[in-house]
């Protein structure tokens, strides 16, 4: 977990965004209390298939499915 005053993170926005993208909980806090807690969305996993196939061609996935399959 990261914690952030309220003016570190209005200066920061797009790297707590990004911290929150690699699953961090960035906690926000005013005057030394906290007063937010930006989260990370659950990832289903349509969302899951959908970076494995911008991570690679689909043609590798298939002859991957296809080679696993036949051992």
């Amino acid at each position: 977990m990261i914690t952030a005053t309220a003016t570190h993170a209005a200066r920061s926005f797009a790297a707590i965004l990004k911290a929150v993208e690699r699953g961090k909980t960035v906690v926000i806090t005013r005057d030394g209390l906290p007063v937010e807690r930006l989260r990370p969305e659950p990832r289903t996993s349509a969302d899951r298939l959908k970076a494995a196939l911008r991570d690679k061609p689909l043609g590798d996935t298939l002859r991957a499915l296809r080679d696993e399959k036949r051992g």
